[in-house]
């Protein structure tokens, strides 16, 4: 185990705020998934569950799916200090499990530096559309824990994914629905968006 304390990168030796020069680093495979947890009071679940996840303002999990991926897509416009960087891949899978939305966001690309704020802005941004296709049914909806679940092909490599994926409760398997993922081919073939 390495105990030697690890430095903030983004700052300079005068405490300055600066990107990171990645510029000499080994342009490796890199991928990284992130889960935000949105968590309904019950009968807004049960009611969401009976209209099939579609509300007033439309097809609640296929919106927010396509926004998670645009999310991702748009890291370095909203993180200050992110490198802009080209996916080979996006996706979002959002799981209903009783009164718990679970989103995933996979993120790859071939890069110098890593992918893990594309894949948490994209879990943040889906579960925020959810809480905003839904805010009219309640204001109690909880967005929940948004932690990164695996990283690989940089410097450090994380895995937190085993331990984070528990058994879903039998009573639960009836309410699970499992989106098919979103590629950001996808979102850019609709209508406005050509070339973004």
């Amino acid at each position: 185990m390495n105990d030697t304390p690890r430095e903030l990168s983004h700052v300079d030796a005068a405490n300055r705020p600066q990107m990171v020069d990645v510029g000499a680093k080994a342009i490796t495979r890199r991928t990284a998934q992130a889960r935000a947890t949105v968590r309904f009071p019950a009968d807004v679940a049960a009611q969401l569950h009976a209209a099939g996840h579609v509300t007033p303002k439309g097809a609640v999990l296929t919106v927010a799916n396509i926004a998670g991926v645009m999310g991702a897509k748009a890291t370095a416009q909203l993180i200050p200090l992110c490198h802009p960087l080209s996916l080979d891949r996006c996706d979002v899978v959002i799981r209903m499990e009783g009164e718990l939305a679970l989103v995933d966001c996979t993120v790859a690309c071939r890069g110098s530096t890593g992918v893990e704020m594309e894949a948490l802005t994209g879990a943040s941004i889906a579960a925020l559309t959810i809480y905003d296709m839904c805010k009219a049914l309640s204001h109690d909806i909880v967005i929940g824990e948004i932690r990164l679940l695996r990283k690989s092909g940089g410097k450090h490599e994380v895995d937190h994914l085993r331990a984070a994926e528990a058994p879903a409760h039998p009573a639960d398997q009836a309410s699970r629905v499992e989106m098919v993922p979103v590629d950001a081919a996808t979102v850019d073939a609709i209508p406005g968006r050509a070339g973004s």
